[in-house]
């Protein structure tokens, strides 16, 4: 029964806690197992990290003293601890982007019992001065149908908290703690320490925007290309041509080297790190390349790469050409001068022989 004497709730507390441990375990286990499955559902999650800790005994009666004590004492209210620490367990999800938070807030809450909710991004973004930790706190305890299962009754009374952030923010969250002295400090040091928050601010605004940025290119690249093919199913004027100004090819990059690579190999996933590695390693190679040119050396050669691929891993010691594989030999096959180097010397020995061996079969039919 809840009393007004702290000492005495301190040891029921602390038989609690002690006869808890195993069970306060098994249920952090079970909500991160909860929560993983539910970010699974949604693409866009793939990547974010989910962890769990128990508050440390002592940190949760640091935490009801500085918080609850003096108030529920001066109002001579009965109090048990346990009550008053919402974050006994506590979960966090860490997140690439700003609105992936939101994302995330949207998929919990139609699973768990929402119990409060702690905004910390629009407490900053509130003022026009202040800099600091940005993130979503959320009280949550498991929603009525799953504490009516078996498997999760034990678990029904412990409430939790989950804190989502992004990267950048758990980045700042970390650092910030590290910092000892806050706020009776000279100004100039609250200065620094504002200019740094804002840094991480920014950062993540601007993470967020390569990410829109990329998409829209990639969807003008492909839109582009859509305006291209039309335009080539349909003649020109005779007087048009002559009066025609000189026409500026298109350099490629990354997006439109994927463009092309996705016609080539439908279906075909192609990791972005890879996609722009191999675009570099082109552009190197021949740094006025356009991306018609690019697909031009694809489309003149792939039909003999392919049918030297499946030779090729027709062999006993043969191995599985990838499309960057295919790529590669299409490149050197439409210019060995060139790109000799994306190949290794085994490689171009295979495929110069096959290529000569298969030129002298047509010759003599």
């Amino acid at each position: 029964m809840a009393s007004q004497d702290y000492e005495t709730e301190k040891l029921v507390f602390r038989g609690f806690y002690d006869a808890s441990g195993n069970t306060m375990d098994a249920a952090r286990n079970a909500f991160i197992t909860m929560i993983r499955s539910l970010l699974a559902t949604d693409p866009a999650m793939a990547g974010a990290k989910v962890e769990g800790r128990i508050k440390e005994h002592d940190e949760c009666l640091s935490k009801f003293r500085l918080k609850y004590q003096t108030g529920l004492e001066t109002t001579k209210t009965a109090y048990a601890i346990r009550d008053h620490i919402s974050d006994l367990i506590g979960l966090r999800i860490v997140c690439f982007y700003e609105d992936d938070v939101d994302r995330v807030k949207a998929l919990i809450s139609g699973e768990f019992d929402v119990l409060s909710v702690t905004d910390k991004t629009a407490q900053i973004e509130g003022t026009a001065d202040a800099f600091g930790y940005k993130g979503l706190h959320l009280d949550l305890r498991l929603s009525q149908n799953r504490r009516a299962l078996k498997e999760y009754a034990a678990y029904a009374d412990y409430p939790f908290e989950l804190q989502i952030r992004t990267v950048v923010q758990d980045a700042w969250s970390i650092l910030d703690h590290k910092i000892k002295y806050k706020k009776s400090i000279p100004n100039s040091l609250k200065r620094r320490i504002n200019t740094l928050a804002a840094l991480f601010e920014l950062a993540d605004r601007e993470f967020r925007a390569i990410r829109d940025g990329t998409a829209e290119e990639i969807e003008r690249t492909d839109a582009y290309a859509e305006i291209e093919e039309e335009s080539a199913a349909v003649p020109a004027e005779p007087e048009a041509v002559v009066d025609a100004a000189p026409r500026r090819y298109a350099p490629l990059n990354a997006f439109s080297l994927l463009r092309i690579a996705k016609h080539f190999f439908p279906g075909q996933d192609f990791e972005p790190h890879k996609v722009d590695g191999f675009t570099q390693q082109v552009i190197d190679l021949k740094p006025d390349i356009s991306r018609g040119k690019f697909n031009f050396y694809l489309r003149e050669t792939i039909g003999e790469v392919r049918r030297y691929k499946t030779d090729f891993e027709a062999r006993p010691d043969g191995t599985a050409l990838n499309p960057f594989t295919v790529m590669r030999h299409c490149l050197y096959a439409g210019d060995p001068n060139v790109f000799a180097s994306l190949l290794t010397d085994r490689a171009r020995e295979s495929f110069d022989g096959w290529r000569a061996k298969h030129m002298s079969a047509m010759a003599v039919s």
